[in-house]
């Protein structure tokens, strides 16, 4: 709503009444879009998961199989974290459901409550850089972009990300120097093969809509909509989520979150409509491309722009109303805009878990409630200079965002 009211606004003052007009037919007509069906249907998926005990299981399968790695009961909360957020692709949904069962057992284990706060709050955040990701389809629509190229771009830096977290937290359990959590119980091959069958299903349904999307087998929407259908059945056959007002729940928070995103979507439309008929974009591109100063200090302005968005707004918000002013200056500063997004996306993911606002920080003292916000705090630090790490790694090395893009899909034009 803010954004029509400032749209209006500028328009009105600077173009005239007549110029509302318009304004009806931009809004729905930056909602025909056939992409567009993608984002629920990819909501959906995320919220059959969520509503099922998908994530205790998955918890539990990592915890079963890296048990006996020193420290991997860490490992075991980042990898749940790290799929089950690709599952969902939602961060407060992977902290609560890793959060639930992976804080009390670390804790129990001797792991320090800023560890066991702090990897569980950031691995949630991997939920929109791992695909498929709702923000990068939004990133895609509002940049006009392959989202096929995006969804490919964040998997190499996914990676990346979690192989820093964890290697962080591995260090800072072995800094403290305690032998108990660094080695815990065992579990027989038949404890860890039985728990398989409740996780692979999901696993193998992400794996099939990525293959279908990049194997030239259906479009971004279509593949999403299939997946949502057999999320659906696999939550009903495998967790017994038969009775109609559970699935009446899916599908309601579910539409609930589709036409929020959606409308901030339509309003971002109009505002882009107003920055481009006064020339503000165009402007503001002009005035970076007359300016004799590096391209990597300007890339550093607009790293830092990103941040201050993030620390208040969500990361949706921020791409529909950054996205039409730093696409120009990024073009004309020649950087990539798939890559761009790996980094912009990496800059949201901060903002999750910082204040003042720092959603995921509030969902673990939600859990956790003895844990005070302070020590969750501290305990995410570490994993923010891990971000800021990698986002400086794919500065150096953009090839981590666009290889593979460029090898799967060829090179772009």
């Amino acid at each position: 709503m803010g954004l029509l009211i400032v749209s209006a606004g500028f328009l009105i003052v600077f173009d005239g009444m007549r110029s509302l007009e318009l304004m009806p037919e931009i809004l729905f007509g930056k909602l025909d879009d056939f992409a567009l069906l993608s984002i629920p249907m990819f909501i959906i998926m995320g919220a059959s998961i969520a509503s099922t005990r998908a994530g205790a299981d998955l918890y539990e399968a990592l915890e079963r199989w890296l048990t006996r790695i020193p420290g991997g009961l860490v490992i075991s909360n980042l990898g749940a974290c790290a799929l089950f957020a690709a599952m969902s692709g939602s961060s407060p949904a992977t902290c609560a459901a890793i959060g639930k069962m992976g804080i009390p057992e670390m804790r129990k284990r001797g792991y320090p409550d800023g560890v066991a706060a702090g990897s569980i709050a950031a691995g949630g955040t991997l939920g929109i850089l791992i695909p498929p990701s709702v923000t990068m389809i939004v990133y895609g629509i509002a940049t006009e972009t392959s989202i096929g190229r995006l969804f490919l771009a964040g998997v190499i830096p996914g990676f990346l990300l979690v192989g820093l977290f964890m290697a962080w937290s591995l260090y800072s359990t072995w800094r403290s120097g305690d032998a108990a959590v660094l080695n815990a119980g065992s579990y027989t091959w038949k404890e860890r093969f039985e728990i398989l069958p409740r996780v692979l299903p999901f696993l193998a349904i992400i794996l099939g809509v990525l293959y279908a999307m990049y194997g030239g087998i259906a479009t971004p929407s279509e593949t999403a909509a299939v997946g949502a259908l057999l999320c659906l059945v696999i939550a009903m056959v495998i967790y017994k989520l038969w009775h109609p007002g559970a699935i009446w729940v899916v599908l309601r928070d579910s539409t609930k979150e589709s036409v929020m995103i959606l409308f901030i979507i339509a309003a971002a439309g109009v505002f882009s409509y107003m920055l481009s008929s006064l020339f503000i974009t165009q402007s503001i591109a002009e005035w970076i491309g007359t300016l004799e100063v590096n391209r990597w200090v300007l890339m550093l302005c607009i790293n830092i722009f990103l941040l201050i968005a993030g620390f208040f707004l969500p990361p949706v918000a921020v791409i529909l109303m950054a996205a039409p002013i730093l696409l120009p200056i990024i073009l004309t500063a020649g950087f990539d805009p798939i890559w761009f997004a790996v980094v912009l996306t990496i800059n949201m993911e901060i903002g999750l878990i910082s204040p003042p606002v720092g959603l995921n920080l509030y969902v673990i003292n939600g859990i956790a409630p003895d844990i005070s916000l302070k020590t969750i705090l501290t305990g995410s630090l570490p994993f923010v200079a891990c971000m800021v790490l990698a986002i400086i790694l794919l500065c150096l090395f953009p090839g981590l965002a666009t290889w593979l893009p460029d090898v799967v899909m060829g090179t772009a034009v």
